[in-house]
């Protein structure tokens, strides 16, 4: 290995303070790579997990310290996505656990994430009852008007991320990831574009992150009162919102503050680019510097975005994140931790060809995607790959 990305591969104990352990004891992590959480579309239609996907999982497992799954939705009516995991039913335990096994037995320890899609659920995938914080659409062509939860759907609500969380421990999972990121219900709540309640879920930003913090206190009692082993929670966000009104920085700031109290094991900020700048308050340095300030060490963050090289991941690192997430470069390049920890870093793929889905494998729905969305994925569409897709079509 080159000594210079020796930090990369640091082990790590969560919680990352010996006196928060507490009688669980402390989840121990090989290194600081983290494979992030990517919708792959690819479970079946009851939320139950195929081997395609089991094999897809196994194959990034092997090199990082941890895996954190495609989120699985804890209501039936919270589906966001056709092939999501199901956390919703207890008879969804024994397929959750063969994800687990799938992913700890190379070496990596299993987080499930697991969410609820408010406004962003496909009206076919809940029979047509769409919901959220209030009666406000995305602001996307298409979009369904949600109906505004009353107080009960949003107390039952925090009662299924428990239940959840209940599911996931017996399902032999290393923690869950709660996710309040990327437009779904849990930052529903939290940004006034799609909260206009005037109730205690609503109103000035701490009324707005009543729920995400009553969903972060149910799982946590979950855990108290059903984890036998270490069982680590973390919490992922999205610092900022384009709509107006949105989520800004201050709010943000605002939210992990509060997060920060609560005993969390980690957070992990959502950002297509580690480097990115914000748009509201400091505009002047990357929001990924900004949290790791604000945080100033209270709870680990996880930092992510196009982090494709070895220099980036290191980059997020210097950066002060404690671990730091690989999503389409794990894709891409299923032996990125093996490669860099082995000296073999100039050797990393960094595209993909359409004739590789087997060598990658990938499932058929998420192969699909990423072909079917240009800009995604970097991908060479060579003479030969493309004569090779058109002979199996």
């Amino acid at each position: 290995m080159n000594p210079k990305y020796a930090p990369l591969f640091a082990a790590l104990t969560l919680p990352t303070s010996p006196s928060a352990a507490g009688t669980l004891g402390a989840l121990e992590l090989r290194n600081r790579l983290v494979m992030a959480p990517m919708t792959n579309f690819s479970s079946n239609e009851d939320g139950s997990v195929t081997d395609t996907e089991l094999a897809y999982y196994a194959r990034r497992s092997g090199g990082v310290g941890m895996v954190i799954t495609a989120c699985a939705n804890v209501t039936a009516g919270g589906q966001g996505f056709p092939g999501e995991i199901g956390v919703d039913r207890d008879d969804l335990v024994p397929s959750l656990n063969r994800l687990a096994r799938a992913i700890q037995g190379e070496g990596a320890a299993a987080v499930l994430q697991i969410f609820h899609g408010g406004r962003m659920c496909p009206p076919e995938l809940v029979n047509g009852d769409v919901v959220s914080a209030s009666a406000v659409p995305a602001e996307r062509p298409g979009s369904a008007v949600p109906r505004e939860m009353t107080a009960a759907e949003v107390q039952d609500t925090v009662t299924a991320f428990g239940d959840a969380t209940r599911r996931a421990i017996e399902a032999g999972y290393d923690g869950v990831e709660i996710h309040g990121a990327n437009g779904y219900l849990l930052q529903q709540f939290f940004s006034p574009h799609s909260n206009r309640r005037t109730d205690r879920w609503g109103g000035d930003v701490q009324g707005r992150m009543a729920f995400p913090l009553a969903v972060v206190e149910a799982v946590q009692a979950a855990v108290r009162a059903h984890a036998t082993r270490p069982f680590v929670v973390g919490y992922r966000f999205s610092p900022e919102e384009p709509e107006t009104p949105g989520i800004s920085m201050p709010d943000t700031l605002a939210l992990i503050d509060a997060l920060a109290e609560t005993g969390l094991d980690y957070l992990h900020v959502s950002l297509m680019d580690y480097r990115s700048l914000p748009r509201t308050g400091d505009v002047t340095r990357p929001r990924l510097d900004a949290l790791v300030a604000r945080l100033n060490g209270r709870v680990p963050l996880i930092g992510v975005g196009s982090v494709w090289s070895a220099d980036d991941a290191l980059a997020v690192l210097d950066s002060g994140a404690v671990l730091v997430a690989l999503g389409r470069s794990l894709v891409v390049e299923p032996d990125w931790a093996q490669k860099v920890e082995a000296g073999q870093e100039q050797h990393l793929r960094t595209e993909l060809t359409p004739d590789e889905q087997a060598l990658l494998v990938v499932p058929d729905p998420l192969w699909n995607a990423i072909l079917n969305a240009p800009g995604w994925f970097p991908v060479a569409r060579t003479e030969a790959a493309e004569a090779k897709v058109t002979e199996r079509a």
